[in-house]
């Protein structure tokens, strides 16, 4: 499937919007050079010597032929010695500067990778769960990688090679109008149908090089999705269709490439044949003049020598561009996710809670995701420390609404939220991440031995503190089965771990993080029944006394199993709390909990 008139329109930017874009990624690169501006000019001021000692040569050798050589046939060597030596201290102070300039820009490129690489990881990180559920973690890996990669190309020699070429052409412009100025004009016009052939290269290839990003983009979201979703794929027989998707996607992407290839097939031919026809003409010119006396022949040799040499950089300038292109377009992705900004943000002022009990208060809340409809419409709730309630409702009932809420990943759109009477975006993330603990349904373990994932509540925790959370919550027996136990890599083989298992690590981590409130997300609900007992005992410590203090617990599940231990269920129902009781009252009421608490039963039976 190639791309179509919309999807270039849609590539396309408005001028307003283009010059905003290109704003923003100068600011960027203009940051990233700050840091270490004292070695960026170090790395000019290399540039700048070894261009014009590379310069020189042609200079010598006119003066050589035209002085030195007379010179000599009167019986005077000293100035062709003194031409010659010149010419070699030059050739060799120009290898040494080049291979200066080449290492400092090696290490320049490096240091701003480093930095940027860091910030994109580290302003990823910062940004709200309201941007990640949004933002496809393959367009991430793509800022990541082939973003970066771009730059990197082009900032390991695409820059080196436009500045020596800009400043050796420049030099040598200098060096031809002190020869002949005459010749100096002809080098100028040739600079015309330069400037009309790399305009034309200009607007054509800014829009093949970025839908050649979008292409890219697109096609590392899919590998990523197929990869991380194999076991859908597997059990739906989904490879070839996914294959055929993916053939489009590459098809697309090797067309976008031969667009860029085959302008530049155009762009870089022209470049020589202008440089080509201007030596020629030099030629011809200076030919004549000397015939007729009006030009010394050194002269004109290193006229020729020098109009050759400045299109010689004229190749790899074209290289250059061509970078430059896909690296601008790269640029343009990764200062745009830099320029996100998160949603729920730290306070300037914080108030600190030291030892928070567990007590929540809903006021007047509401809620919608971004501009979207209201989703929670004017909740009024209060939850003692030490409770544990249950919210049970109905899908998209609005139940996971409610806990991102508690866990702050969302921000309230009206009201207020309180935890022990302060509002929750005035506390700090340390004091809330202490205080707040959300387990979700995707237990996920990383890469590390089973105690580092289950030190991942407490990173200071001793060996002794992690086995007793797991022996608290039912892991233990099966840890100790691992080839390693404690020790066994998770990522390796022989430490593979079911979906029930990796639950019950992450209730360990819980226990360990010791919060004054914990959110159970459908924490339940990919374990089995045998499994399930085994953590019903475990949430009994987990939910109450710790080290002496209660703790409060919002448990949202199917299961009525787990809400069973429940001090307190919520029903709700399109963001209403419609029901709100003791188990036991509630089922006696004969409502919307009766009836779901029925048919639990009946599905045992």
């Amino acid at each position: 499937m190639s791309m179509g008139t919309a999807d270039e329109d849609r590539i396309k930017l408005n001028t307003a919007d283009s010059k905003l874009v290109r704003k923003r990624s100068l600011k960027l690169l203009g940051s990233l050079i700050s840091p270490v501006r004292g070695r960026f000019i170090y790395t000019i001021v290399l540039v700048v010597l070894s261009q014009a000692t590379r310069v020189a040569g042609p200079l010598l050798i006119a003066f050589g032929i035209d002085h030195a050589l007379p010179s000599m046939i009167n019986g005077n060597p000293a100035l062709l010695l003194f031409t010659g030596g010149g010419y070699i201290l030059a050739a060799v102070l120009t290898s040494v500067m080049t291979a200066g300039y080449v290492t400092a820009t090696a290490q320049l490129s490096q240091a701003m990778l480093l930095d940027l690489r860091r910030r994109v990881f580290r302003h990823t990180q910062r940004l709200s769960l309201e941007f990640h559920e949004k933002y496809t973690s393959g367009r991430i890996i793509a800022r990541q990688t082939s973003d970066l990669e771009a730059l990197r190309e082009l900032l390991d020699s695409g820059v080196s090679s436009l500045a020596s070429g800009i400043v050796f052409m420049l030099f040598t412009a200098i060096s031809i109008f002190a020869l002949d100025w005459q010749t100096g004009i002809v080098v100028l016009l040739a600079g015309i149908p330069m400037f009309f052939l790399a305009r034309w290269y200009q607007t054509r290839s800014q829009l093949a090089f970025r839908a050649s990003r979008v292409v890219s983009a697109k096609l590392i979201v899919h590998f990523v999705e197929t990869m991380t979703g194999i076991r859908a794929v597997k059990a739906f027989r989904r490879e070839k269709d996914n294959g055929a998707r993916y053939s489009e996607l590459a098809e697309d992407y090797r067309k976008v490439t031969v667009r860029s290839i085959n302008l530049n097939g155009i762009f870089q031919p022209g470049l020589i044949l202008i440089g080509n026809v201007t030596v020629a003409v030099v030629l011809l010119l200076g030919g004549f003049r000397v015939l007729e006396g009006g030009l010394a022949v050194g002269a004109l040799l290193a006229l020729i020598l020098s109009t050759k040499r400045f299109f010689s950089p004229v190749d790899q300038m074209a290289m250059f561009y061509t970078s430059f292109q896909s690296a601008q377009a790269a640029l343009e992705k990764v200062s745009g996710l830099l320029e996100e900004v998160p949603t729920v943000r730290p306070p300037s002022e914080p108030i600190a809670l030291p030892q928070p009990r567990g007590e929540l208060v809903f006021r007047g809340v509401e809620f919608r995701y971004g501009d979207g409809p209201v989703v929670l419409p004017k909740m009024d709730l209060s939850i003692p420390a030490g409770q544990t309630v249950a919210v049970v409702g109905q899908t998209g009932a609005g139940k996971s609404t409610l806990a991102k809420l508690v866990a702050r990943f969302y921000d309230v759109s009206a009201g207020s939220l309180t935890l022990d009477g302060v509002p929750l975006n005035r506390l700090s993330n340390e004091d809330l991440r202490r205080a707040v603990v959300m387990v979700t349904q995707e237990a996920f373990l990383f890469s590390g031995t089973v105690a580092e994932n289950i030190a991942l509540g407490k990173p200071s925790a001793s060996r002794a503190e992690i086995e007793a959370a797991a022996r608290a919550v039912g892991a233990h027996d099966f840890i100790m089965e691992l080839p390693e136990d404690y020790d066994t890599d998770v990522n390796k083989r022989g430490g593979r771990v079911s979906a029930g298992q990796r639950q019950l690590l992450s209730f360990a981590r819980a226990f360990l993080a010791s919060p004054a409130v914990l959110i159970l997300d459908e924490a339940t609900a990919s374990l089995d029944i045998p499994s399930e007992r085994v953590v019903q005992q475990g949430l009994q410590s987990l939910l109450g006394s710790v080290a002496g203090t209660s703790r409060t617990a919002i448990i949202i599940a199917h299961r009525l199993s787990t809400v069973e231990i429940a001090d307190r269920v919520l029903v709700v129902h399109d963001g209403r709390i419609i029901e709100d009781g003791t188990p036991e009252e509630l089922i006696s009421s004969g409502g919307r909990f009766a009836k779901l608490h029925g048919a639990w039963q009946d599905s045992l039976v």
